[in-house]
């Protein structure tokens, strides 16, 4: 009997695991963003290539990150 109960609460929990993982690996699944397609029309080669659209923030990103990197931290003082 002990047994019994045993394996039924091992299958259950086993059960349990696999319903979060299935639903799990469906998020996963829907949070992907699909594929980026090729643009059909190639740019001409004279023109400057197209920056994405978050590159101002971006860079404007980077420098602030770099700016405070470059300032010197505070000693503490014993």
């Amino acid at each position: 009997m002990r047994i019994g109960f045993g394996l039924i609460g091992l299958l259950l929990a086993l059960a349990i695991v696999a319903m979060l993982l299935k639903k799990q690996s469906g998020v996963l699944r829907l949070a992907t963003p699909p594929a980026v397609s090729s643009p059909a029309v190639t740019p001409a080669s004279d023109s400057p290539p197209a920056s994405p659209p978050g590159a101002p923030q971006a860079q404007q990103l980077r420098q602030q990150v770099e700016s405070l990197l470059q300032q010197p931290r505070p000693m503490p003082e014993d």
